[in-house]
C-alpha cells in the first residue's frame, strides 16, 4: 500500500512539557488505525497535526500529492437557517463538481447516513444526528483517508453499529481516536497508543485491540525491570561519588559522567511511569444487607405527549448490576429520575427501604458549576475532605484523580470533559451509597479510567443501575439490562448484543412494512362497484401487486446510484436518471390509485 501521510520527529507542546515529541508516524491507503491515550496526551492535537492545520513545534509532515484527507472533528456546529442538504452541498463547493451534481451528491451521502427529510435545519439536529450530518459533509467529498475524533460521542448503540458497518465498508483509510473498547475491535486492524510511558511518545502494533493489549503489557513490564535496574545502579554510582574526594579522585571520569548520565535516564523513566497512573475510583457502600433496596411496579410514564415507558417492574438488591438500554430519547434518564425520586412517574408504586441512600452520576455533569474552582468542587471550600471515615487533605484527594497541586484553583469550566467526569466521580465518591445511578458516566473518560470505573463498580456492594453506550462495561458488569424501544415499550434482555439483535430485528420488520403501500381490507378491495370500468376495476385489483413491485425497483435503482458514486460522472448521471424514472414511476401509480379510490367513491 502506497503512503499518503507521514509526520517525522514531530513535537507538539502547550506547557513546560509536550504532549509527544519525536513521534513518527505512517499512513498509507487503506490503513484502519485506532488511536488511543489517556487523556491530555494529545491526541486530538496530533490529528490536527496529521490534517495540517495546527503546526508542529518540531519534526515533518509530509503529503502526498493529490491526497483528499477528511477530518471528523469532536463538535461540530452548523449554520442557522441551513436545511441539511444545503450543508452538505455547501461542503463540496471547493470540488470541481457542477451544482446539480453537488445537489445530486448530497442527497445520495445523506441517504447512506441516515437521512430520509433532506429539509431539516441542520442548526435544529440532536447531538447524533450532528454527528451523521458532520460525517455526510466528509463523506460526500469521497476522502482518500478520513481523521476521526471520538466519532462515537453522542451516538446510541444502534449508531456506532451503523458507524462500525460504514467504516468496515468504506473504500478509504482511517485514523479514529476513540476510548470505546468495542468500537475499537469491530473498526481497528492496527493500534497506535500515544503516550509518554514510551520512548518517543507512541507505541504501534499491527492487530487489533486485544492483541495490542497483550503486547503493551509485555512492554510495559520490560520497562518497569528496565527501570528497576537503573535504579539499582544509580543507588551504587550514589554511593561510590557520596565517598570522600579521594576515592572519587581513582574513579575515572567517564565512569563519573556515566554516572550523572543514569541520573538523567531514570529520572527520565520515572517521569513516564509516572503518567500511566489512573484515577482512584472506588465507591463507597453504607454496609447494608437489606434484601430489597427498591421496588419499583408497572412505572409508567410520558413526556410531551410521548409514551416513554410503560410496565416497567425492577427489583434493586446489594449486588444488583442492571444496564438500561434504548436509542436516544427512549427515556432511560428520565427511567433514572423516577428511581432516584426526582419526578414521580405517571403510573405505578416504587417502594425505598427506609433512609435509602441513592448516589446519582446525571449525565453531562449539570451539578458541576463551572465557576467553582477545582479545589472548591472536590472539598466544598474546605482543606480536609473525610472519605472512608478518614480526613485527607484537599491536596492529597486531588493527587487521586490526577490533578496536580498547581490546578486547584483552576475554574471547574476550564477542565476538558474527562477531567471534569473525574470531578463529579471524586464528589460522589463522599457520600456512601445503598444504590448508585450512572446516567453515563463514561462520556469522556479515557481507556484507563474507564477499566478502573468498571473495577470499582463490579466490587460495590450495593445496587447500580447503569446507562452507558460503552458495551464492554455493560456486557462485563450487568447481569441484566432492560432495553427501552422508544415507543413505550420494554424489555428484559441477558445482554447488550441479545437486545441489539432484537432491535434490529424490529427495526427491519418496521421498514419492511412501512415499503409495503397499505390498501383496504380485501372485501372491500374485491367488492365491485358501477363506478369503474371493467378495465379499471382490473388495473385496481392490480394496483397494490404494481406498488409494490415498483417500489422494489427504486430501491434497487437507489442502491445503483450508491454503487455508481464511485464510478464516475457518466455512470453517475445514467444510474441518477434512472432511479428518478424509478421515482415517477412510483408517483404515478399512487397518483392513479387516489384516483380510481376517489372514483369508486
Amino acid at each position: 500500500m502506497s503512503l499518503l501521510l507521514s509526520v517525522q520527529k514531530v513535537s507538539k507542546g502547550f506547557g513546560p512539557r509536550p504532549l509527544f515529541s519525536n513521534l513518527s508516524l505512517e499512513l498509507c491507503e487503506g490503513d484502519r488505525i485506532g488511536l488511543i491515550g489517556p487523556n491530555g496526551s494529545g491526541k486530538s492535537t496530533l490529528l490536527k497535526v496529521l490534517l495540517g492545520t495546527e503546526p508542529a513545534d518540531e519534526g515533518n509532515r509530509s503529503l502526498r500529492r493529490g491526497t483528499k484527507l477528511g477530518y471528523l472533528a469532536q463538535d461540530d456546529t452548523f449554520p442557522v437557517g441551513k436545511s441539511v442538504q444545503e450543508v452538505v452541498t455547501d461542503a463540496l463547493c471547493q470540488t470541481t463538481h457542477e451544482e446539480h451534481e453537488r445537489e445530486t451528491q448530497a442527497a445520495i451521502t445523506l441517504t447512506q447516513t441516515g437521512f430520509t427529510d433532506f429539509t431539516l435545519q441542520a442548526s435544529t439536529l440532536s447531538g447524533g444526528w450532528r454527528k451523521r450530518l458532520a460525517l455526510a459533509c466528509q463523506l460526500a467529498q469521497k476522502p482518500d483517508f478520513l481523521l476521526l475524533d471520538e466519532p462515537t460521542n453522542h451516538l446510541d448503540l444502534s449508531s456506532i453499529l451503523w458507524l462500525e458497518r460504514l467504516l468496515r465498508e468504506a473504500p478509504f483509510g482511517y485514523l479514529v481516536a476513540t476510548h470505546d473498547r468495542a468500537f475499537l475491535r469491530a473498526v481497528a486492524d492496527e493500534i497506535v497508543e500515544i503516550n509518554r510511558t514510551y520512548p518517543g511518545g507512541s507505541f504501534r502494533f499491527a492487530a487489533g485491540y486485544d492483541d495490542f493489549l497483550i503486547r503493551r503489557d509485555e512492554f510495559l513490564e520490560a520497562q518497569a525491570k528496565q527501570t528497576e535496574s537503573v535504579a539499582n545502579q544509580v543507588r551504587r554510582e550514589t554511593d561510590w561519588l557520596g565517598r570522600k574526594a579521594a576515592a572519587r579522585t581513582r574513579k575515572a571520569a567517564s565512569r563519573v559522567e556515566d554516572a550523572y548520565a543514569r541520573r538523567e535516564e531514570l529520572a527520565e523513566l520515572k517521569y513516564r511511569t509516572a503518567t500511566s497512573q489512573s484515577a482512584g475510583i472506588d465507591f463507597v457502600d453504607t454496609g447494608r444487607q437489606t434484601r430489597k433496596l427498591l421496588n419499583a411496579t408497572q412505572l409508567q410514564h410520558s413526556l410531551g405527549g410521548r409514551q416513554l415507558f410503560t410496565g416497567i417492574d425492577l427489583l434493586l438488591s446489594p449486588g444488583t448490576k442492571l444496564g438500561l438500554l434504548g436509542v436516544n430519547g427512549s427515556g432511560k434518564s428520565t427511567l433514572l429520575k423516577v428511581l432516584a425520586g426526582i419526578i414521580k412517574p405517571d403510573a405505578g408504586t416504587i417502594q425505598r427501604a427506609d433512609k435509602l441512600r441513592v448516589v446519582m452520576f446525571e449525565q453531562g455533569r449539570s451539578a458541576l458549576n463551572p465557576e467553582h474552582t477545582l479545589r472548591y468542587a472536590l472539598g466544598g471550600g474546605n482543606d480536609m475532605v473525610i472519605y472512608r471515615d478518614r480526613p485527607i487533605h484537599i491536596a492529597s484527594w486531588s493527587r487521586k484523580f490526577l490533578f496536580p497541586a498547581e490546578q486547584l484553583e483552576i475554574a471547574i469550566g476550564a477542565l476538558s470533559g474527562g477531567e471534569q467526569a473525574r470531578v463529579r466521580i471524586a464528589q460522589l465518591m463522599l457520600q456512601p451509597a445503598d444504590v448508585l445511578l450512572l446516567d453515563e458516566p463514561t462520556n469522556d473518560l479515557d481507556i484507563p479510567a474507564l477499566e478502573v470505573l468498571e473495577e470499582s463498580l463490579s466490587e460495590f456492594p450495593g445496587a447500580v443501575v447503569l446507562v452507558s453506550h460503552d458495551r464492554d462495561l455493560m456486557d462485563r458488569l450487568c447481569s441484566e439490562v432492560i432495553g427501552l424501544d422508544g415507543s413505550g415499550s420494554a424489555g428484559s434482555f441477558a445482554s447488550v448484543n441479545q437486545w441489539l439483535t432484537s432491535l434490529e430485528k424490529a427495526n427491519a420488520e418496521k421498514t419492511r412494512k412501512q415499503a409495503t403501500p397499505t390498501t383496504k381490507p380485501a372485501v372491500a378491495i374485491a367488492s365491485k362497484t358501477k363506478k369503474l370500468s371493467y378495465k379499471e376495476q382490473q388495473e385496481w385489483d392490480r394496483m397494490e401487486t404494481s406498488i409494490a413491485l415498483a417500489e422494489e425497483a427504486l430501491h434497487q435503482k437507489q442502491a445503483a446510484v450508491e454503487s455508481a458514486s464511485t464510478a464516475g460522472h457518466v455512470a453517475l448521471t445514467e444510474a441518477c436518471e434512472s432511479m428518478e424514472a424509478a421515482q415517477q414511476e412510483v408517483d404515478r401509480l399512487y397518483a392513479r390509485w387516489a384516483e380510481l379510490e376517489e372514483k369508486r367513491g
